[in-house]
């Protein structure tokens, strides 16, 4: 008779591809690894345990694999809600990462993270997030499995200032936990759209180099692939394929919006796919065509994504979802049964992150990872043993969370009869309460400012101190135009746009901001090219001279980079005004000094004639003073009589 450390006894559900089950099963540990498994009467007689456990009406499975997520936002879970992805994630998610997360964060994030996974049946995991080190050593220390993987950018993240910071940073972190027992040290460049083609490749060598999972967003939002065939001409999945993303072990995560051709070409290259259903859900990204993912022969696997998106890490929940959405969606209620949505939690989802050798299934040789449910509850009685497939039913359609009693991986216990073992439950709480403290007081503090809120989104620069200006009617612009090409006046550049303004008004902020397109028009009258800028400026005035000549406080200028919508739901103002105008633009010298000179003709809201600005930087009262004085000058120049000066700007007759 052989000695083995533990027996367990129970209805033993092995997820092995046969679908073996035990209804009077058992199952002999020794150490880390799995060495019997089949009927309890046989594995008794054949084995001697230093300790046996007799879980009967219990259901015992493997540990559950939590295909896809981002463990430290535990600490950000419920921060902001109820928005599209991009507002989301580059609107308030970023902003406060940049400003909290550090080594303390990820450690106390993924410890909790690792707490509330246990609870749910959870043995195994692949994160992407900064200091994934830090995430390493939390999961060891809670004894879980964890395919940990180091975040790749184009720009700065909270743990390093450059792609080749955090580069460097992967391949130390892969160097110092490569072989470990419970971590698998991945690379994860972000996305598509968040990296380079030279930071896809770069990522792709390093992982074949270690041979060590990549780990990335593919395809989340319909935007997403609509910008990737815009730009690059070609959907997703064939893009990262041409810069050698797919030479590595992928793990794909979402795929919400990709085509047949696609999932054959992930097929090829033994992709592994993550499919998050709650997550999808409630950024409305849509939902993934699963079933013709698992009938092209993927592995498909079900994450939670991070606990702030979807907000909680409960498998159960998203094994459920992913059966039932999944029917709804293909208007068929024979689509994905219970057993299959199991696997996808099991054994699919660990051949998805290619761990499937160790773990996914209660076979003879893998690790002891194991989840035990207590099928006795109310809500989960009585119990049918007619149909063969009804133990996954019970699982899948009825079991809870709360319903896990216990837990083991790698041959350790980590949970039993829903005591944590390796984990302090009150002091995580306590701290998490803490930290919710400081980012409530942060955003509060940045919700009160529109230059905060700009700010927190990158890209800000202070483009001036202070600027004359003045605004007039003119009957003739062919006046402007002549005067323009006359001897008094030395050009330095030319421009001509159609403009699309929208100004963000503010009931108690005095600031407004203006999302600008501006389309640069040829000489033929065709749009070349377009160019989005945001731009903070300053309602009052800080001087008046004569000619209605205006000192106007300084502006802030930000690069544009999301639509126009994220900037709306993002600022959420009170009052929009849209401005359309075709406006000439130069840069002029006059009498030495420099001078911008716009010819409008306003298309929206509809004027008669043309409005001609002038505008002179400045930085002291004296200098202020003088360029109002040649202002003056040039009115008369280019035919702006003095009394068609107005004081009010654009937004005011749009309001008018």
């Amino acid at each position: 008779m052989q000695k083995v450390e533990t027996i367990i006894k129970g209805i033993v559900i092995t997820m092995n591809v046969e679908g073996a089950i035990y209804d009077d099963g058992a199952i002999a540990i020794n150490g880390d690894t799995i060495v019997a498994v089949g009927a309890a009467d046989e594995i008794i007689k054949g084995y001697a345990a230093s300790q046996t456990l007799d879980l009967s009406g219990k259901a015992i499975i493997p540990g559950l694999v939590n295909a896809h997520t981002h463990i430290p936002m535990t600490l950000l879970r419920g921060l902001a809600d109820d928005l599209r992805l991009d507002v989301w994630l580059f609107g308030y998610v970023m902003p406060v990462e940049h400003e909290f997360v550090s080594p303390d964060f990820c450690r106390l994030g993924s410890s909790i993270a690792c707490a509330e996974m246990i609870k749910s049946g959870i043995t195994s995991f692949a994160d992407m997030y900064y200091y994934e080190d830090d995430v390493a050593k939390a999961t060891a220390e809670a004894g879980m499995r964890g395919v940990c993987g180091q975040t790749v950018l184009k720009f700065p993240s909270p743990d390093a200032k450059s792609y080749e910071d955090s580069l460097e940073h992967a391949r130390d972190f892969i160097q110092r936990w490569k072989n470990h027992p419970l971590i698998v040290p991945s690379v994860s460049p972000h996305a598509p759209y968040t990296c380079t083609p030279e930071i896809l490749r770069a990522c792709s060598a390093l992982a074949q180099e270690f041979d060590v999972p990549l780990h990335t967003h593919i395809s989340e939002t319909a935007f997403e692939v609509d910008n990737m065939r815009r730009e690059n001409g070609m959907p997703v999945v064939p893009w990262i394929k041409k810069h050698g993303v797919l030479e590595a072990k992928v793990l794909a995560a979402h795929c919400v919006h990709i085509d047949a051709g696609e999932m054959r070409t992930f097929k090829n290259a033994n992709a592994g796919i993550a499919h998050n259903p709650t997550s999808n859900l409630k950024l409305a990204s849509g939902i993934a065509p699963v079933v013709k993912m698992l009938e092209a022969g993927l592995n498909v696997g079900i994450g939670t994504d991070g606990p702030a998106s979807n907000n909680d890490l409960d498998m159960l929940e998203e094994i459920r979802l992913t059966a039932i959405l999944a029917k709804t969606a293909n208007n068929d209620p024979t689509v994905l049964p219970a057993r299959k949505a199991l696997e996808m939690a099991t054994r699919l989802g660990a051949n998805a992150l290619h761990i499937g050798s160790i773990t996914g299934s209660l076979e003879v040789g893998k690790r002891a990872d194991i989840t035990v449910i207590d099928l006795s509850p109310i809500h989960n009685s009585p119990k049918f043993s007619r149909d063969p497939n009804a133990i996954y039913s019970q699982i899948v359609y009825a079991s809870h969370a709360t319903d896990v009693s216990d837990v083991m991986c790698n041959g350790k216990w980590l949970m039993r009869e829903r005591k944590l073992l390796t984990l302090d439950e009150k002091s995580l709480l306590e701290s998490a309460g803490d930290y919710a403290k400081k980012v409530d007081t942060f955003l509060i503090k940045r919700e009160r400012s529109v230059l905060s809120k700009l700010i927190a989104i990158g890209g800000v620069t202070q483009e001036e101190s202070f600027e004359v200006q003045v605004k007039a009617r003119v009957d003739d612009p062919q006046k402007v135009l002549s005067a323009i090409a006359s001897d008094e006046l030395t050009l330095i550049r030319k421009a001509h746009y159609h403009e699309f303004d929208t100004y963000f008004l503010f009931q108690d902020e005095t600031d407004r901001v203006r999302y600008r397109e501006d389309e640069f028009i040829d000489d033929a009258g065709k749009v070349t090219q377009a160019r989005y800028r945001l731009t903070l400026i300053g309602q009052g005035t800080e001087a008046q001279f004569e000619n209605s000549v205006m000192l106007s406080r300084s502006r802030y200028l930000a690069p544009a980079t999301q639509s126009l919508r994220f900037y709306r739901e993002y600022f959420k103002p009170n009052e929009i005004v849209e401005i359309e105008k075709d406006r000439r633009h130069w840069l002029v010298i006059y009498r030495g000094v420099e001078f911008f000179i716009n010819l409008d003709r306003l298309i929206k809201p509809e004027e008669s004639g043309h409005f001609i600005e002038i505008k002179s930087r400045t930085w002291s009262k004296r200098d202020a003073d003088d360029k109002a004085k040649l202002i003056g000058e040039l009115l008369n120049l280019l035919g702006a009589k003095q009394d068609k000066t107005v004081t009010e700007g654009y937004v005011k007759m749009a309001e008018g």
